[in-house]
């Protein structure tokens, strides 16, 4: 693995490797908590920076600790986060949504998110945990839509492990190939990209229901 590899997408304060060369395994717990349930956490790298963990790890570059921990830490810090968001939307989730200039939480969305969970149940907690941006609000939203608290508790733990476990451990199985080790500034650009891929079909959806 290179080096010192220069990564062509985001600031270089958000770039995966920075993260963790810079801060370590603090800064990929602060990373994940932030970004699993803080609301001034939805543009952190995610997917990307769970991918370079277990990479990282793999060709114990600058992380030298076993995987199996950096699971559990990281499956930790996203179920602690997710729970932080929970209760903020619990506690200030009414007020939220009645601010009348905001475009993110207002009453027709909540209404939209209580019908999505009726709908759905639980289980949007698991799905929304691989889908940057939805996964850091989507704890928030399930507290102003009184989500069960069992309920929420429960697939918040399997969504978290899932994600946090199977996104650092693909990283460190794909991490042991020659072709993702030479052309890792490819694939966190590729991971990026399809993470981001649901958002920008529903934000065009959005344009149009608007438009039209």
């Amino acid at each position: 693995m290179p080096s010192d590899p220069t990564y062509a997408f985001g600031p270089a304060a958000l770039d995966p490797q920075h993260l963790i060369t810079t801060f370590g395994v603090l800064g990929i717990l602060i990373t994940v908590f932030a970004e699993s349930g803080l609301l001034i956490g939805f543009f952190l790298p995610g997917d990307s920076l769970l991918f370079t963990t277990g990479l990282l790890i793999a060709a114990d570059t600058y992380l030298h600790l076993p995987l199996w921990l950096a699971c559990l830490l990281i499956s930790i810090a996203a179920i602690v986060g997710d729970q932080v968001g929970y209760l903020i939307g619990r506690r200030f989730g009414g007020t939220l949504f009645r601010r009348p200039k905001s475009r993110l939480f207002t009453p027709q969305h909540l209404a939209r998110s209580r019908e999505f969970f009726r709908h759905h149940g639980a289980r949007s907690i698991v799905l929304a945990r691989f889908v940057p941006i939805v996964r850091t609000f989507t704890p928030i939203v399930a507290g102003a839509s009184d989500m069960p608290y069992r309920s929420f508790v429960l697939y918040n733990v399997v969504g978290g492990v899932a994600w946090s476990c199977g996104v650092t451990l693909l990283g460190a199985l794909l991490g042991r190939v020659a072709f993702v080790r030479s052309h890792i500034e490819l694939i966190l650009a590729g991971i990026v990209a399809v993470s981001l891929a649901p958002i920008a079909v529903e934000a065009l959806r959005a344009r149009r229901r608007t438009v039209g």
